[in-house]
């Protein structure tokens, strides 16, 4: 068996294991990965929990491994699902900086979604990094649209700002088991993620082939059916999303540019 077909089969296993009974990794409130990714005092948020951050810790430079963001930088993915709808993802690592309510300068990453060359959504994504290496995610401004028209802003939240808090969008050191909270603003985004490998999958999309990529499951407990597996590869970031809900959807890396 040729490797390639070894990491279908891999991802494949994985996914099944997921689907079937939730698989056996760690959830949110279980803290055995936390400790080994180092002191309890330095364990990444959970749930709703406040955090008190230190912009003096943070920096616009993201640099992490599994998901560098280069100004420049820029993702092009094909998603697709079950019933047909096919779309096209443009993310954008932009020159831009943003002052979050909580004091921290946040880079601007901006997220073009359309379909049939019409805009679906039009998303500023706020991220910056920690001394650690921990990648945040501090908000985003969201624009959706119908028609050709701005219909509504929902999913919009500002870490800060009417009870919102930050969380994590990259773990500085990935361990399996590892949960965080990925964001967190009542009732509107109440992510969580949590690493299932690392660098054990294989994955293949139109953009390449990558060896020793980083598996994470995303869950949504306002949606308690939404599940997504998620695939990094090292020094690229995000290159492949299957939903196990619902029609299916997958979104693959097509190409990718990196910045500067």
């Amino acid at each position: 068996m040729t490797d390639k077909l070894k990491g279908m089969f891999t991802i494949a296993a994985a996914v099944a294991a997921l689907t079937v009974g939730g698989g056996a990794v760690a959830t949110a409130g279980e803290s055995s990965a936390t400790d080994k990714a180092g002191p309890r005092a330095n364990r990444l948020p959970q749930g709703s929990e406040p955090v008190a951050l230190d912009p003096a810790d943070f920096t616009t430079r993201i640099d992490n491994p599994y998901w560098p963001m280069r100004p420049g930088s820029r993702w092009v993915y094909s998603e697709t699902d079950t019933e047909g709808s096919k779309e096209k993802v443009v993310v954008t690592v932009t020159d831009k900086t943003k002052m979050i309510a909580n004091g921290v300068e946040a880079r601007v990453i901006s997220d073009v979604v359309t379909e049939n060359g019409k805009p679906v959504e039009i998303t500023d994504d706020w991220y910056a990094q920690d001394k650690a290496g921990n990648v945040w995610y501090l908000g985003e401004a969201v624009r959706n649209y119908k028609n050709g028209k701005v219909v509504n802003r929902a999913g919009s939240f500002e870490a800060g700002v009417d009870g919102a808090q930050a969380g994590i969008a990259m773990p500085a050191k990935p361990v399996p088991g590892l949960a965080y909270r990925q964001e967190y603003y009542k009732g509107e985004a109440e992510d969580k993620g949590e690493v299932i490998t690392v660098g054990e999958e294989q994955v293949e999309v139109p953009a390449g082939y990558f060896k020793r990529v980083l598996m994470t499951r995303d869950l949504v407990p306002l949606e308690p059916k939404v599940q997504e597996i998620k695939f990094y590869a090292r020094g690229v970031g995000p290159v492949l999303t299957l939903h196990t809900d619902g029609p299916g959807g997958r979104a693959a890396l097509v190409s990718y540019k990196r910045g500067r």
